[in-house]
């Protein structure tokens, strides 16, 4: 067994696509219309597991909320380097961070994505 992808509705395929792809270097792997007319989109980093990112321009994403969907996480090279350049050059908010978890190794962020999703930054570090 094992994770194929996760799939999270989004207000705005395009904004999306420039974060994730342009910012945050994933590649883009498939881009479809699905029989109920929502249009999926999947990237992707150096593993199989993919992100679906659904829009369908009528679909209520509501208000963000981490009460049932917490956050992705995605490892990075360097937190502190992302950090600055996402908060300088796009709308994403840093929520945590960055700071050095010894829990897991790593430093790390917590940021938002174009529609309030947040992504947790991880850059694995053996000497924490």
């Amino acid at each position: 067994m094992d994770v194929i992808h996760s799939a999270i509705w989004v207000s705005d395929v395009e904004q999306t696509l420039d974060f994730y792809v342009g910012e945050l270097g994933l590649e883009k792997t498939n881009d479809f219309v699905g029989g109920d007319d929502a249009r999926n989109v999947y990237v992707r980093g150096e593993s199989e597991t993919e992100i679906q990112f659904k829009h369908k321009p009528d679909h209520d994403l509501g208000e963000p909320t981490t009460r049932r969907f917490d956050h992705l996480a995605l490892e990075v090279d360097d937190t502190d380097a992302l950090v600055e350049r996402l908060t300088e050059e796009t709308e994403s908010e840093l929520l945590r961070g960055p700071l050095d978890s010894t829990g897991v190794s790593a430093r790390i962020a917590f940021v938002t994505d174009p529609d309030g999703h947040v992504i947790e930054l991880i850059e694995p570090r053996e000497d924490l």
